[in-house]
């Protein structure tokens, strides 16, 4: 985005972001939270403690990487090891309410869940030198989303065995698929979208 400021506090019809992502998931018909843990950078620690909302809410300073900071996140929960924890970009402030149910409920079967939204572009492999191999077949492409859901146990198991072993994965369900667990996809609408470059911004900003 540039500018020097987080775009999750950045101002979005008058509040910042990430308050409007986590209002989101407060909102009617969404499944019920018992409380929040907010990763944020170092700078932006107490603007965010000053926030409140209706469950409990606790804020603690980001790592250098995503998967640092969702980790220092988690280790602040309470120790219910069978509580279902979704994490979720701050920068994704449509999450979609049907999808969401379903991927909780497919917790019951699944060690892991995530929603992604279906793959409508033509994929080609290519090799090193950007010759096309061939083309993949789409309907088994899909792009991650957010939240992504798994036991609170499970999350620390993995999170913890991939720092033991120096993996970073580049979304949160990689650390599960790196331990051969099974982890269930449920399609997603595209307007689940991540606030990530300024015409993302203008194109999904209210009116």
């Amino acid at each position: 985005m540039g500018g020097g400021l987080p775009k999750q506090f950045r101002d979005w019809d008058g509040r910042p972001l990430l308050q409007v992502t986590v209002d989101a998931f407060l909102a009617p018909g969404m499944p019920p939270l018992s409380g929040i843990a907010l990763a944020v950078p170092e700078s932006h620690v107490e603007e965010a403690r000053s926030w409140t909302f209706s469950v409990p809410c606790t804020v603690v300073p980001g790592g250098d990487t995503r998967q640092e900071s969702v980790w220092a996140a988690l280790l602040t929960l309470p120790d219910q090891p069978l509580a279902p924890v979704m994490i979720h970009d701050a920068v994704r402030p449509f999450p979609p309410v049907v999808q969401l149910w379903e991927a909780l409920e497919a917790l019951n079967r699944y060690d892991g869940v995530l929603l992604g939204e279906p793959c409508t572009d033509t994929l080609k492999r290519v090799d090193a030198h950007g010759r096309v191999l061939r083309t993949e077949p789409r309907e088994e492409f899909f792009r991650a989303q957010t939240p992504q859901i798994a036991r609170l146990g499970t999350w620390l198991q993995a999170f913890q065995s991939a720092a033991e072993a120096g993996f970073r994965g580049t979304d949160d369900v990689a650390l599960l698929e790196r331990l051969g667990m099974a982890v269930k996809l449920i399609p997603s609408p595209s307007s689940n979208l991540k606030l990530t470059t300024t015409e993302d911004w203008a194109r999904a900003r209210p009116h």
